[in-house]
């Protein structure tokens, strides 16, 4: 299965394409989409559509998981990510492929044990989880991230023995 993660945002967006086989992951592919913050809004949700659209239709992704909201942060960083994460959205119901979304505590938790870890903790267990030589970085590194909790929470219900996750 392939999975597209999302780290959305209107300043960065992270991109990130993983494989899972079984228990084996192993990255497809790995961006942030820097958007200058010269452009109007329309313009910055446009490039992080078209940006997202293209990881699509290069990838050609089963599913896309996407990171949740942070609460606790100012109204306005709110904003700014539900309107990335429309655009995310937007590209994925386009494709027709399922979403599927998670808190930050519980892609930290699936990735690195730790609902609280940092961002060199997450960066670390990237690599390891995906086998890489070095660490990504940034935003693309927590795209990924989100990509591995989806595979992990695949595997979980499938053994389980549940047919689907919910998706959004």
């Amino acid at each position: 299965m392939r999975i597209l993660g999302i780290d959305p945002g209107t300043h960065f967006t992270g991109i990130g394409v993983i494989e899972v086989s079984g228990n084996a992951c192993r990255m497809i592919s790995c961006e942030t989409v820097a958007v200058p913050g010269k452009l109007s809004l329309p313009e910055k949700l446009d490039r992080i559509y078209r940006a997202i659209l293209s990881a699509i239709r290069e990838h050609n992704p089963d599913q896309m998981a996407l990171e949740g909201f942070l609460f606790g942060k100012d109204i306005r960083a709110v904003v700014r990510m539900g309107e990335a994460r429309a655009c995310a959205m937007l590209a994925a119901v386009q494709a027709g492929i399922g979403i599927f979304e998670y808190t930050p505590t519980r892609i930290k938790q699936a990735v690195t044990g730790n609902g609280r870890a940092s961002k060199e903790q997450i960066q670390h267990m990237v690599k390891v989880l995906l086998g890489l030589k070095a660490a990504p970085q940034g935003d693309g590194a927590d795209a990924l991230a989100v990509a591995i909790c989806h595979g992990h929470e695949h595997r979980r219900t499938e053994m389980l023995g549940r047919k689907v996750l919910s998706p959004v």
